[in-house]
């Protein structure tokens, strides 16, 4: 089983990219504390339309919840070195608070049905 869930802020806006083939991809880094005052930075990924809310709805500063997936993958950088690194393929996103710690009712975007949208 590969299910992780993160709570933390995004360190920066979304970024939102669109493939040749139309597929939407966003990214954006998600700063998870530890309990020994510590802080995890975490890439996240999002595809298709969860990606396009995700940039729409979401900027820096603001607390969410993720649920996806692990990924490990693999490139050949251009020094010729082989590189090695580890994203989350987030399958839903809960909107928790705004900078400010103003709270929300909890919307949650998944990459499922994405018609069923509560805003």
């Amino acid at each position: 089983m590969n299910h992780i869930v993160l709570i933390g802020r995004l360190t920066g806006d979304p970024e939102l990219k669109t493939l040749d083939s139309g597929t939407s991809v966003a990214r954006f880094t998600l700063a998870v504390d530890r309990r020994e005052e510590e802080t995890d930075f975490i890439p996240i990924v999002t595809w298709g339309k969860l990606a396009e809310l995700v940039s729409q709805y979401l900027s820096k500063g603001r607390q969410v919840a993720v649920a996806g997936r692990l990924q490990i993958r693999s490139y050949e950088a251009q020094d010729g070195q082989r590189r090695t690194f580890a994203e989350v393929v987030a399958r839903e996103v809960k909107f928790l608070t705004r900078p400010g710690g103003q709270t929300l009712s909890g919307e949650t975007v998944d990459d499922g049905d994405m018609e069923d949208i509560p805003f």
